[in-house]
């Protein structure tokens, strides 16, 4: 079984920048695709960006594309999520997932979830 634990959230003014952190338990991080999500109250959950480590795929989604990455450390099993140039729409809910699809064009279908952490950008 794979578990997520995702840290780093808050609140930050727009411009700002936050780091969040995924630890990945169970598995080994080379061996899968991780992936972060984002949802905001009233709104559908989005995809943000994936990748594998074993091909170098990357995905960001064009909300995101240029002012976050994806990036891991797999000594600690650990994907982070570095967001900057932050606005008060990126505010939402994210989450960790892994196993599932991460292609150039989008991600979908994650078996495993992180509880979710709250990202609040000011104006």
């Amino acid at each position: 079984e794979v578990h997520l634990v995702e840290s780093g959230g808050g609140l930050v003014q727009a411009g700002g920048s936050l780091r969040l952190s995924c630890v990945v338990s169970g598995g080994t991080l080379n061996d899968y695709v991780v992936g972060w999500f984002r949802q905001a109250p009233g709104k559908e959950r989005e995809g943000v960006s994936c990748f594998f480590e074993k091909d170098m795929t990357r995905y960001y989604s064009d909300s995101v594309k240029g002012r976050f990455t994806i990036s891991s450390d797999t000594s600690k099993n650990t994907a982070y999520l570095e967001m900057s140039s932050l606005k008060p729409e990126d505010s939402g809910v994210y989450y960790c997932a892994a196993f599932g699809f991460c292609g150039p064009y989008g991600m979908k279908e994650y078996d495993y979830w992180g509880q979710g952490i709250q990202v609040t950008v000011g104006s």
